[in-house]
């Protein structure tokens, strides 16, 4: 019996070359040009339709390790030497009525190593927003955030030491220096990622590109193979 080498694998049912599907690959796994007007003009595929289904497949790849890894080991931030920062809301072209609510656990004197945990939430109340925090930041951990009401006076009952800062006064406190200057930075970057790839156009397509941002940062980045060697491995798991 023979068989094709794309039976049972991420290239199956597809008429685009082996060649083709590794260079979106890479593109994907190093966040280069992913438009689709690009990968059209570089002749990655020839329409619209196949990429949407190339990249429908890659992210499902990645949806499927970032539920892997929170149910083997848990997205938990925070600790001795790491700080967290909060942040809500995702605004811009998603019109339901729903937030992205963000935490970026970050150790200290190394802000490139941040991890983040992105959830899409129904309303930004008490309610929905503590259990996140508390079933994802360590106990003891030291919280930076805005001074949004509805965390502002809870999150030290539960063991956390938390500062905020006034943003209608200084974007830095003067007293303590807390500053909510990296989960700024790193939020503007993931709105873009999501509104440059159209990722808020419905709730199930943003719930998957919060996931790939996620597992770039926690699977990804510090693979010892790279990012596309882990976007192999993860694709690899997935079609086996």
């Amino acid at each position: 019996m023979k068989k094709s080498v794309r039976h049972k694998s991420i290239f199956g049912h597809s008429k685009v070359s082996i060649f083709k599907w590794m260079k979106f690959l890479y593109r994907f796994s190093q966040g280069l040009r992913l438009q689709q007007i690009d990968m059209i003009e570089d002749d990655i595929a020839g329409s619209s339709a196949t990429l949407s289904m190339m990249a429908k497949k890659v992210r499902e790849a990645c949806v499927v390790a970032m539920d892997k890894l929170r149910r083997r080991r848990g997205q938990h931030i925070g600790g001795r030497g790491e700080f967290i920062y909060g942040r809500g809301r995702m605004d811009g072209g998603w019109k339901r009525r729903k937030w992205v609510f963000g935490m970026l656990g970050v150790k200290y004197q190394r802000h490139k190593s941040a991890k983040p945990v992105l959830r899409l939430v129904e309303r930004r109340t008490r309610r929905e927003l503590i259990p996140l925090i508390a079933h994802h930041a360590k106990r003891g951990s030291i919280i930076i955030s805005d001074e949004w009401r509805a965390y502002r006076h809870a999150l030290p009952q539960l063991g956390y030491k938390h500062y905020t800062v006034n943003h209608s006064v200084a974007f830095v406190d003067a007293q303590i220096g807390a500053h909510t200057q990296h989960i700024e930075r790193a939020w503007r970057t993931y709105k873009e990622n999501v509104w440059r790839l159209r990722g808020n156009r419905t709730e199930e397509l943003l719930v998957d590109h919060l996931a790939v941002i996620e597992r770039q940062e926690w699977l990804a980045k510090d693979y010892h193979s790279g990012p596309l060697g882990r976007l192999i491995h993860d694709t690899g798991k997935l079609y086996r």
